[in-house]
């Protein structure tokens, strides 16, 4: 009896399956859609892209792009019927016109996991309803007392837009009360959120993958180092203890389980002084952490992606040996003495045996916009990071 029912189960699979040769659609044309089209493309995968601006960085390498707003429902509506499932590779996405589309195709993650990951409040408050840890918060509408709520979550804290936001945009840290009168002018209006500031360890970063027959997969936990709210260095596996990073695997699966997740979610979280996890942010798609799997991994984050939302078998996300992804930024153009743009020597990274140079095709560098990345690999975490410092100092020296 169980031989006939794990045989149906491998035909409802099958039946389910988006097979190579089908096209897969893509919201959003930065690098991530970029990153996720040549993955889709090496399985046999076509790939459309919907972008608002013209000549962003997948549409060099899609097989075709759509080049409308997203709330140009008619368009959106074309390159959805073209699509045999839609992802989205960043979820600033608006999602009411994604309603109309989503009985036109196959839309994953679906709507409600967007809706709930792009504004800050409603993932808050989600995470606090589940009972998954979270940074204790507050929310603050648009005409209520900002300088009130905060005293209440104490100081320091940190303050948000309810809204959108990435990459430290859309915050202030509050730590005064001077500092508490800026964020007041700063977020005038603005519906917010203010959290609590925690003193943590380290954060870190699991990014799990899901697919519609409830098969997960997790990549080895992250250790992030943030300057000026950018992430700057990831290292693989992370430095914490067995037990944290069961703990924060376990937690990244239960969270993908609950959301009903079909596709990819990173979990940002902190470790906090005392050994806790506390989750920070959620980002159902692939993430800046997870670039280290394009040469330290077994599978890349970009190809379990496709795997996922295709319902096709995840692939081991496991490891191969130790990593450290640098993320390189327009900064890397500019002297910082004169401000000109001067070209970083590439050759600094691409003559390191066991270095990989990604760039991203972004036309205009720009201070702390992503350009591209470089991973370094090694037989230790140790020697791996301090490799990558080597190499991004030297980038950025040629700049001076």
């Amino acid at each position: 009896m169980e031989g006939l029912l794990a045989s149906k189960r491998l035909v409802q699979l099958a039946v389910s399956m988006i097979l190579p040769g089908s096209t897969l659609g893509v919201l959003g044309g930065g690098q991530l859609g970029r990153m996720f089209a040549q993955a889709a493309q090496s399985l046999g995968y076509r790939v459309h892209i919907f972008e608002p601006a013209a000549d962003c960085p997948a549409s060099a390498v899609a097989n075709r792009t759509f080049t409308a707003e997203y709330q140009q429902v008619e368009e959106l509506s074309l390159f959805a019927k073209s699509c045999a499932a839609v992802t989205y590779e960043f979820e600033n996405v608006p999602v009411e016109p994604l309603w109309k589309i989503e009985s036109l195709t196959r839309l994953l993650p679906h709507s409600g996991v967007l809706e709930i990951c792009q504004n800050r409040l409603r993932e808050k408050t989600w995470l606090k309803k589940s009972g998954f840890p979270h940074v204790p918060f507050a929310e603050v509408e648009a005409h209520e007392d900002l300088a009130a709520a905060a005293r209440r979550v104490g100081l320091p804290c940190v303050v948000k837009t309810a809204d959108f936001g990435y990459d430290g945009k859309g915050q202030k840290k509050v730590t005064d009360d001077a500092s508490l009168a800026a964020a007041v002018t700063a977020f005038q209006g603005v519906r917010a959120v203010i959290e609590r500031f925690i003193d943590f360890k380290c954060e870190l970063s699991v990014i799990v993958a899901r697919n519609e027959a409830g098969e997960s997969r997790v990549f080895p936990i992250a250790e992030n180092i943030h300057t000026k709210h950018i992430l700057d260095f990831s290292i693989v596996p992370a430095r914490v203890s067995a037990a944290v990073a069961r703990e924060a695997e376990a937690l990244a699966v239960a969270i993908a389980e609950r959301i009903g997740l079909v596709g990819l979610l990173a979990v940002e979280l902190f470790l906090t002084d005392r050994g806790e996890l506390l989750v920070n942010e959620l980002a159902p798609r692939p993430h800046n952490s997870g670039h280290w799997s394009l040469d330290g991994g077994r599978t890349s984050q970009f190809e379990q992606h496709v795997r996922a939302i295709c319902g096709l078998p995840l692939g081991d996300p496991s490891v191969r040996e130790p990593s450290v992804m640098v993320n390189i930024l327009g900064d890397a153009w500019i002297n910082p003495a004169t401000g000109q743009e001067t070209a970083p020597d590439w050759g600094a990274v691409l003559s390191y045996p066991r270095a990989k140079l990604h760039l991203y095709g972004k036309k205009e560098p720009r201070v702390g916009r992503k350009m591209g990345h470089f991973t370094v690999t090694a037989d230790s975490v140790e020697g791996a990071l301090e490799t990558a410092r080597v190499l991004k100092e030297k980038l950025r020296r040629a700049s001076s």
